[in-house]
């Protein structure tokens, strides 16, 4: 029987729209939630919307529903696939992966494997690009999830935040926790680990040194070698554009996606968030 391959994302995963549709991925979305109704991240609430309310209205996230998921798996075995490559969030940062793994038990006329990214946002993002682009290159479905899972160990992730206030209220701080009584007129440049948590990278006094750090990571990572290079924000517009103007003169970029944060991170980040996902080539 041939592999017919189809991919399952969450929204967290920052791949702009363009890119969704011309691989044709299919996209489960949580739930941004203020006291008068609940949205779809992306699909029924955009950033600016979130961003635009704070710090007045602070929303609470869920999961996407068993409703929405099973509703996926159905439309992809309507569309005729035969596989299914679901990669989502961190575990450590979401449960979303466990309960895509939870209903995909009970599809059985598919063959489906799920992965934990153990990052987010466009470090995520480079993981499913790169597997759309082999499944659309022919590639058999146990050759793409080998592959992703190497692409793993080659992206990682840098952001910084205006204020800390808000991972610390959606319980997402983690090891950056340590910083907040003993270092908060500090701006801590904040990764992820293996383990898929948050953690402190580096420790910059104000917002334009924390800036130079990203910056100075980019460097570094570009003098190694070849990168692609995603540059997100989170209600930052005019930062943001002054970080894509400076990063895209630098050598050995070969791919860069500029991209928005999903409201679905923005409740935990709050606006002013900068971030870089690299994938070392």
């Amino acid at each position: 029987m041939n592999e017919k391959i189809a991919l399952l994302v969450d929204s967290m995963c920052d791949l702009p729209r363009e890119i969704i549709e011309r691989f044709g991925i299919y996209v489960i979305a949580p739930r941004i939630i203020y006291p008068y109704g609940e949205f779809r991240d992306r699909l029924e609430i955009t950033p600016e919307d979130v961003y635009n309310r704070m710090p007045a209205e602070i929303p609470t996230t869920s999961l996407p529903s068993i409703e929405d998921i099973m509703e996926a798996f159905d439309k992809i075995r309507v569309d005729g696939f035969t596989h299914v490559l679901a990669v989502h969030i961190s575990s450590a940062l979401s449960s979303t992966v466990e309960v895509v793994a939870m209903q995909a038990k009970e599809v059985k006329d598919m063959t489906i494997n799920v992965i934990d990214s153990k990052t987010l946002t466009m470090g995520t993002g480079w993981m499913i690009l790169d597997a759309a682009r082999n499944i659309a290159a022919g590639w058999n479905f146990d050759k793409v999830v080998e592959h992703i899972n190497q692409v793993k160990s080659q992206v990682k992730v840098y952001y910084i935040l205006e204020t800390l206030e808000y991972l610390r209220r959606g319980g997402r701080i983690g090891k950056v926790a340590g910083m907040l009584g003993e270092f908060m007129h500090f701006k801590p440049v904040i990764s992820v680990d293996l383990e898929g948590k948050y953690f402190t990278f580096a420790k910059t006094r104000g917002r334009i040194k924390s800036i130079e750090k990203l910056v100075e990571i980019v460097q570094k990572a570009v003098q190694a070698g070849p990168v692609n290079l995603a540059i997100m924000h989170g209600g930052a517009p005019e930062e943001f554009q002054k970080l894509v103007q400076r990063l895209k003169e630098l050598p050995n970029i070969k791919e860069m996606i500029m991209s928005d944060i999903s409201p679905a991170l923005g409740v935990n980040t709050g606006p002013g968030l900068l971030g870089i996902a690299i994938q070392e080539l």
